[in-house]
Formats: structure tokens, sequence, C-alpha cells
């Protein structure tokens, strides 16, 4: 039986902090909660990291959080025995750090698929280096074109929100889903779109992810490098920061 996690993080990014209940602990010693900030590795996103902390003093780390049987069942993988049982509270907190650089991170990928509006044939985010494939027969980008292209998105500041769509209207809006392999999942009746800017004016996508809650918030970051995956594919890889001095 799959269980369904409330999965916080999907209406607030930003929570660092929760209490919850243990609803179940898997065969592996995978920790199941009734709800939690923690996200669960998806769409290219790694998991968070933290740990759980009960009454008593005792105190389980979280080393990675997955997704079980369906996507609303989010695992919390402990290194070792957590002891825990079903009915018990926990505090929640994850690596508040780790986090927002993932959430700066796939923000910026966002923005990178604006100015490279070509279909995504893959992309990974990760706390310093992430990087979005796309569709492109020849790139004709440069790396200092595309970073000066950024970081106009970013200084503009655009507020970033998220909204809920049905499946009747993904349907009919085809143009939102941007990769060109992978659709969203559907059959739950809602679809999660990013927005960026005032109603999406800069860029809405479907995505599950953490983002910050402004462009601005991404901080300064660079095309590190673009490379040729093939005879129409092409990597750009994202980094924090200023581009280093050639």
């Amino acid at each position: 039986m799959a269980f369904v996690t409330e999965a916080l993080f999907r209406d607030d990014g930003y929570l660092a902090e929760a209490e919850a209940e243990v609803v179940a602990v898997n065969a592996r010693g995978g920790i199941i909660l009734d709800r939690t900030i923690f996200y669960a590795t998806s769409g290219g996103q790694p998991g968070d990291t933290g740990r759980l902390s009960l009454a008593d003093g005792r105190m389980v780390e979280i080393a990675a959080t997955v997704t079980g049987e369906t996507k609303d069942e989010i695992i919390h993988v402990p290194p070792t025995d957590s002891g825990l049982k079903p009915g018990d509270r926990v505090a929640l907190a994850i690596d508040w750090e780790r986090r927002l650089k993932l959430m700066r991170m796939h923000t910026a990928c966002h923005l990178l698929t604006v100015v490279c509006p070509f279909p995504i044939t893959g992309a990974a985010v990760s706390e310093d280096d992430s990087r979005v494939d796309f569709d492109i027969p020849d790139a004709g980008f440069t790396k200092e074109d595309v970073t000066a292209r950024l970081m106009e998105l970013v200084r503009a500041d655009h507020p970033v929100a998220t909204r809920w769509i049905s499946d009747e209207q993904l349907a009919a809006n085809p143009t939102l889903v941007k990769s060109k392999n992978v659709r969203p999942p559907t059959g739950s009746g809602r679809i999660r779109l990013v927005l960026v800017g005032a109603d999406g004016s800069v860029d809405s996508q479907p995505c599950g992810g953490t983002h910050v809650r402004s462009t601005g918030e991404v901080g300064e970051i660079h095309i590190g490098k673009i490379e040729k995956k093939g005879r129409e594919n092409r990597r750009f890889r994202i980094r924090f920061g200023p581009a280093p001095a050639a």
C-alpha cells in the first residue's frame, strides 16, 4: 500500500522546520511521515537532507529523500536504523543552506530555458554546477551572451510564484511543456505551474521543484561551459558567481 505524504514544500519552499508524525517505516528503514518539508529527488532536483528530532532528545539524520511507490509517497532515508515507529512525533529541520542553493539553481535553470527557447532533453540541478540540455542542431550561442541575458533576468528581480491548473488546461496549452521526452504526470486532476514574472509573463511551465520567490534571489550566475553532446544536443552548465577572467 502506498502512503500519501502531505508535501508542504509545494506551497511554501521556504519552510525550514515543521512537525509531523511517523506513519510507517519500510523494510529498508525508510521513514514515511504524514507531512514533510523534505523535497524528494525528482525532476533533476536532488532530495533534501537534514534531521528529525524527538521530544526525548533523540535525533535522526536524514541522508536522502526519495519517492516511493508513487510521487506522493515521500521516504526519508536515514544512514542507519532510526529506531522510529509509527505514531512517533518528530520535529523536522532541513539543511537550509543546501536547499537554498538548490532553489536558486533550479530557478536559474528556468531562466536558461527562457534565454534558450528550445526543447529540453535533460537537466540536473546541483549546489554548485547545474546543467540543462537542449535539442539545438547548432548552438549559435556564446557563454558570454547567454550569461549576459541570464543576468538581465536576474537583475530585473521578476517575481516567481506557483499556480495549479487542471489536466484539461494543460492539454489545451501543450506549449507549456518544454521537455522533449518527459511529460508532467497527469491523472491527479491538477498540475503545478511555476510562473516567472507577473502572471507568468516571463515564463510558465509545469514543475514540482522548489524555487526562490524572485529572480533577484538567484544572485550572480554564469555559463561555465557549452558542450556538444551529440548531433543535435547542447549542454549548458550554470555556475554561481561571476564568470572567471579569460
